[in-house]
């Protein structure tokens, strides 16, 4: 049913989490997306914020991937500063989609 919503139309889809959750681990969240066989546009890459890498994303058709190194199921309760940077500004005032933001 994802599968299908995500072919439906063109759309985007961002997925955060943290690297550390016990919850749902990242490599749970990772094997879900790969069962969707959707095809990788950016290979998992570190992105950085101060000089320091803030966590690992992977963009997929229509989908992308990003945690946060350090965090929790609940990110911004781990890593505030790291959780705020993916969403502040937002994509939409800035006009910038959030994989372009980390290159």
């Amino acid at each position: 049913m994802v599968q299908k919503a995500l072919h439906a139309k063109p759309t985007s889809w961002d997925l955060c989490s943290g690297d550390v959750g016990a919850q749902v681990p990242i490599t749970s969240s990772r094997y879900a997306i790969n069962a969707l066989n959707l095809p990788i546009e950016t290979a998992w890459r570190p992105w950085y914020l101060n000089k320091e890498v803030g966590g690992y994303l992977e963009a997929y058709k229509g989908l992308l991937l990003i945690t946060v190194r350090g965090a929790g199921h609940t990110v911004p309760s781990y890593q505030p500063q790291r959780a705020l940077s993916l969403f502040i500004p937002p994509s939409f005032l800035i006009n910038k989609p959030l994989l372009l933001r980390f290159q």
